[in-house]
């Protein structure tokens, strides 16, 4: 019969180097509103699943993806401006 043997000492080893970093955290809070405006996207989407959409859910629909598309576009800017040598825009 095979034993079967458990890695967790080495599965586990290396948790204190799995936590993010500074840098992943404030990447991921300067990304927070696009996942935020994408989830709503999603719940819009979502709503609409079973059934035909209604005049209201259509609208409901277009200004979650215009709030996700300015949020994406806004992130952008963010970042072109942030690398741009001198401050120039």
């Amino acid at each position: 019969m095979n034993h079967i043997v458990t890695v967790q000492d080495v599965v586990t080893a290396f948790a204190d180097f799995m936590e993010p970093t500074n840098a992943e955290l404030d990447a991921i809070e300067q990304e927070m509103p696009v996942i935020l405006a994408d989830v709503d996207l999603l719940d819009a989407h979502i709503v609409t699943l079973d059934r035909t959409p209604t005049e209201v859910d259509e609208r409901r629909i277009r200004r979650a993806r215009r709030r996700a598309l300015a949020a994406r576009v806004a992130l952008v800017n963010r970042a072109a401006g942030a690398s741009l040598p001198g401050g120039a825009a």
